[in-house]
């Protein structure tokens, strides 16, 4: 019987067409979603659906984190969880069932993350069609299901427990894509539960190129919001120094060698643009937008 009620929460900006795939695979989900909100900024990013049950639209500020604090806040009070997918996620059709499980199961967990089978945002963008059809061939019956304790949540796929994160919300100044929200607030909501990696919760990460930020602007946020999270004590000095090197050092490769059709020059010149400011003294998030 059906107890634990949930909510898909959708942030999207420029490709209508992406998303709407999306929210139509989710009609293929084996536990029934209660709530499937799509959070634009404006009327140009909103898919046109047809059968939009329990679909509906909101607007509000453009930028991730405002966009999904605007899903918060239009929550109903009824919600147990509330599950945070990229527009370009597509979940195996047991992913909520498979979260709802672990959720039921263990009342310390506050939030979770699946496992990415194929992304594309380390490369080349996954057709829609080539994710349904690996989704397709799994049966997680057959699995035997993972838990990873102490894991940062992945930002195309995250569910947290409602009750967990009463009063909490993404932090607005990781503006416009939002680069580490969610190990910002994954780090938050670890204060007051587990976060975990659970292995049988499938999805793929399409990995869309078009509507994310300018490459100078993603270079900047890759020095700087790390250290940013540093400041706020959500990232320890480990992760900090693996996360700006290891983006440095693909950003500089990349312009020569193994091209990936990414703007690496632009973000290579906004990682030293961002590092010119933090020797000023200056760790502003928020900056990428004048950029």
């Amino acid at each position: 019987m059906k107890s634990i009620r949930v909510a898909v929460a959708i942030a999207t900006k420029g490709r209508p067409n992406v998303v709407a795939q999306c929210i139509a695979s989710l009609r293929d989900q084996t536990y029934p979603i209660d709530d499937i909100i799509i959070s634009c900024s404006s009327s140009d990013d909103s898919p046109q659906l047809t059968d939009a049950h329990h679909v509906r639209t909101i607007y509000g500020p453009v930028g991730l984190t405002k966009q999904r604090n605007n899903a918060l806040a239009n929550l109903g009070n009824d919600i147990d969880l509330v599950f945070f997918f990229d527009d370009d996620f597509v979940a195996h059709r047991d992913y909520i069932k498979v979260m709802v499980d672990l959720f039921t199961e263990d009342a310390s967990i506050a939030g979770a993350t699946g496992a990415v089978i194929a992304d594309g945002i380390n490369g080349k963008a996954i057709k829609f069609e080539d994710a349904k059809q690996k989704l397709s061939s799994i049966d997680v019956e057959n699995h035997k299901r993972k838990i990873i304790n102490n894991f940062s949540p992945y930002g195309c796929n995250m569910v947290f427990r409602l009750a967990a994160i009463s009063g909490l919300r993404f932090d607005e100044r990781l503006v416009l894509y939002g680069w580490q929200e969610d190990r910002d607030f994954g780090a938050e909501v670890a204060r007051r539960g587990k976060i975990v990696k659970v292995s049988t919760a499938y999805g793929v990460h399409l990995g869309f190129k078009g509507g994310r930020v300018a490459g100078t602007r993603l270079g900047y946020s890759q020095v700087v919001n790390p250290l940013y999270l540093f400041r706020k004590n959500n990232m320890n000095v480990g992760n900090l120094t693996a996360h700006i090197s290891r983006n440095f050092t693909a950003n500089a490769i990349k312009i020569f060698i193994f091209k990936d059709g990414e703007d690496r020059l632009g973000r290579l010149k906004g990682n030293f643009m961002a590092v010119m400011d933090v020797i000023r003294g200056k760790i502003e998030p928020e900056k990428v937008k004048d950029l």
